[in-house]
């Protein structure tokens, strides 16, 4: 298979605080996330177009009932509260209230808020709000805003933190910021919800999030991830080496019972040394997990397909910028023919494909759209071509005098659905909202339900791996495949019936549930004749209630670390207790976690270095010993 080189540089360091805080780790730390509710229109930002879910908000839009809803916490700021030595609170997706209610009920001395640029009002008001309650306070702002180039006179702010916020705080406090990174425990999604059906969130069904690295080497100019971690050819390891990695895996395996991981890493398999030694280990080990990862269509091509399936590749997220796309992730690779291969081999993708590119017109967006449409991806994401501050893109077109000034639109409407922030050479203004949406309908009229296109890849799977000779391949074929002949069935009967009228989908629906029924039998059947009729009433009751204007808003969470005195956790508001698993394989490191050689790690797992535990800080309460749900102590 061909091989991928891409030129890069791990960044060691970020910009580090000019000064760290007189109390050091014994600073009260409250980090949190902008609040809500974020699914309607007001003054501060929010948009009902643009609500806390992901896939509803940028994936499955125009599914309807069909569209699949989650919500997905705030990793960075779980990820920097794992990772200090300060009692750190964090509160995430408050109301208005609730965050005056902590301002007003808890003394801190240092307050984190992290955001993207469409919320900034939001951020303006908390920083307000907390010179207000707490004005002895630090205010610290991070995440995408701090791309905003002018962001230090539009917020009252003490710091502004553009890029990794673990060692920054760290170093702010007056901490070893070169400490390994110990790992929050992260459902990857909560709340889920799809036709009309609430996904009970149990463990063992849930994919744990998990974060190697932050940044992307590929450094595409519209890429604000790429561009706040250091720009092309850039990034930051947490995780180094295919040791480390799998350690902290089997740890939160055992912590969350856990079979399958999100991974966060904006292309996971371009660390091929890394991913290649992980599949050994699971291979030895005996891991059957299912691994949900990003990555470029050239670096999928670099890997055989038995790797991918023995690594657990069993979800792929993929950038299909479309024909003629200036972007060359995709160059030398038929993206078609992929697409199709992994599909068969029961790995689900998502593609995602930019829409506005320079090339785009009135006349062709039509041929855009339905070439996108063609590749018939179990998800597909649509976005805007939008020049993010910070980015290479925003320097260019602000070169060419082709940015809009801001009194000219609302900076909340620029989150990539709604409207482009400079003059396009060939769309008029105000016809780009029109277009993603359209592209987005298409999608759903031509290839149906991505719930239904979900099955179909799943059960492609089972087919080919049921009776495949590793026994951990078997196993996880035969774990993602649980659901086919049970919940899937009786979806897959719901839909059926839903299309009724529609010829063209209902033969859809009834293809992948003669599939079902072929290969599990009267299970399958019996299913989806008494499930049917059911899902069908919440999937009509779920569309009713949309277009009666109902939305789904995130619960708050109010959570501490093992440094808040217990009786402070309980004084107002009850805060539930977090325990990350800290690493117990440490790589010989002559600087930071994100330099060195990826060689130079003890193997796994005999021979192996454990990490001591971090120093404790002076005058902190003392910090048990972290404990799984199984109720054993995880080594530390």
């Amino acid at each position: 298979m061909p091989s991928i080189s891409v030129p890069v540089e791990i960044l060691p360091v970020i910009d580090p605080p000019h000064a760290t805080h007189p109390l050091g780790s014994q600073a009260r730390v409250l980090l949190t996330s902008v609040f809500g509710p974020y699914a309607q229109d007001d003054q501060y930002g929010s948009r009902a177009i643009n609500p806390m879910e992901l896939y509803h908000n940028q994936v499955t839009r125009a599914q309807g009932p069909f569209s699949l809803r989650m919500f997905h916490r705030t990793w960075g700021l779980m990820l920097i509260q794992a990772n200090i030595h300060a009692p750190c609170t964090l509160l995430d997706f408050p109301t208005l209230e609730r965050f005056v209610e902590e301002l007003r009920s808890n003394r801190y001395d240092v307050v984190g808020i992290s955001s993207i640029i469409p919320n900034l009002l939001k951020v303006k008001k908390m920083c307000e709000l907390v010179r207000r309650y707490q004005p002895q306070a630090t205010i610290v702002v991070g995440g995408h805003i701090a791309n905003v180039p002018d962001l230090h006179q539009r917020i009252d702010a003490d710091y502004i933190v553009k890029g990794e916020g673990v060692r920054w705080f760290r170093t702010f406090l007056g901490e070893d910021p070169d400490q390994p990174i110990r790992h929050p425990r992260i459902n990857s999604g909560i709340g889920t919800r799809n036709m009309g059906v609430s996904v009970a969130d149990k463990p063992e069904e849930v994919a744990a999030a998990l974060i190697p690295s932050v940044g992307c080497p590929m450094g595409c100019n519209f890429c604000s991830t790429s561009a706040m971690f250091g720009g092309k050819g850039k990034f930051i390891d947490f995780y180094k080496t295919g040791d480390e990695l799998f350690d902290v895996m089997c740890q939160l395996e055992q912590a969350m019972r856990v079979s399958s991981f999100f991974v966060m890493d904006e292309n996971f398999l371009l660390h091929r040394k890394r991913a290649l030694r992980l599949m050994e280990l699971m291979e030895q080990n005996d891991k059957s997990w299912a691994l949900h990862v990003f990555s470029s269509a050239n670096v999928l091509r670099s890997y055989t397909m038995d790797q991918l399936v023995s690594l657990g590749i069993s979800w792929v997220w993929m950038g299909l910028e479309g024909k003629d796309s200036q972007y060359g992730k995709l160059h030398g690779t038929d993206a078609f023919a992929l697409v199709r291969e992994l599909q068969s081999h029961g790995i689900r993708v998502l593609g995602s494909t930019i829409i506005g590119l320079e090339n785009h017109t009135p006349e062709n967006i039509d041929e855009v759209i339905d070439y996108a449409v063609r590749y018939d991806t179990d998800f597909h994401q649509f976005m805007l071509y939008t020049p993010i501050p910070g980015t290479p893109l925003h320097a260019e077109l602000t070169a060419q005098g082709r940015m809009k000034d801001e009194s000219e639109y609302d900076i909340a409407d620029i989150h990539g659905q709604y409207i482009l922030n400079y003059r396009h050479p060939h769309i008029p203004e105000g016809l780009e909202a029109e277009l993603i949406l359209r592209a987005f309908r298409r999608d759903f009229e031509v290839n149906g339900p991505s719930i239904a296109r979900i099955v179909r890849t799943t059960l492609a799977g089972w087919l080919r791996y049921k009776d495949h000779p590793d026994p951990r391949i078997r196993r996880r074929f035969a774990w993602e495949a649980r659901a086919l002949p049970t919940t899937y069935a009786a979806a897959l009967a719901a839909m059926k019936l839903y299309y009724r009228r529609d010829p063209a989908m209902r033969a859809k629906m009834s293809e992948i549930l003669r599939g079902l029924h072929s290969e599990f039998g009267w299970k399958a059947r019996v299913t989806a004749a008494i499930g049917g009729p059911y899902v069908l009433w919440k999937l009509r009751r779920e569309e009713k209630r949309l277009a009666a204007g109902w939305t789904y808003e995130p619960p708050t969470f109010y959570e501490v670390n093992e440094y808040v005195n217990s009786q402070v956790a309980a004084s107002v508001f009850r805060a539930e207790r977090s325990f990350p698993v800290t690493p117990r394989i440490i790589p010989r490191l002559s600087g930071s976690y994100g330099t060195g050689d990826s060689r130079d790690a003890a193997p796994h797992p005999l021979g192996r270095r454990l990490a001591q535990p971090a120093a404790q800080a002076p005058g902190a309460p003392p910090r048990p010993a972290p404990i799984d749900r199984a109720g054993g102590a995880v080594l530390a």
